[in-house]
């Protein structure tokens, strides 16, 4: 993996200071909820991403990198990644983990590592 999983892919058409907070998101397989907060910083963009009650309310954090598409007509963010990568990854504990840079190093492993990213 040459780049971060941490920026956004140069196929992904961004508009910038767009909010994507309360957008859908796709994984390949259907959908996993909504976006409840992002970031755009560079070197250091993610999602997190609500993912209601089909995991019993979980938050995950989804790297930049994740996102394949964004249709901002239909308000989706469109992940590469199915259900069951999504619900895998490390939790998320908002109030411990956004500032966490041992946990952005797990999470940045854990996504980095599969052969798509």
């Amino acid at each position: 993996m040459t780049e971060s999983v941490w920026t956004y892919r140069a196929t992904v058409a961004r508009i910038e200071g767009a909010d994507l907070a309360g957008y859908k998101v796709e994984a390949t397989d259907g959908g996993i909820g909504k976006v409840d907060k992002h970031s755009d910083e560079a070197g250091s963009a993610y999602l997190v991403v609500d993912t209601g009650p089909w995991i019993f309310g979980k938050e995950v954090l989804l790297p930049a990198r994740t996102v394949i598409g964004i249709d901002l007509e239909d308000e989706k963010v469109h992940v590469g990644l199915t259900k069951e990568q999504i619900k895998n990854a490390p939790e998320f504990v908002r109030d411990k983990h956004l500032r966490d840079e041992g946990y952005r190093h797990e999470i940045g492993g854990y996504y980095g590592g599969m052969p798509h990213m």
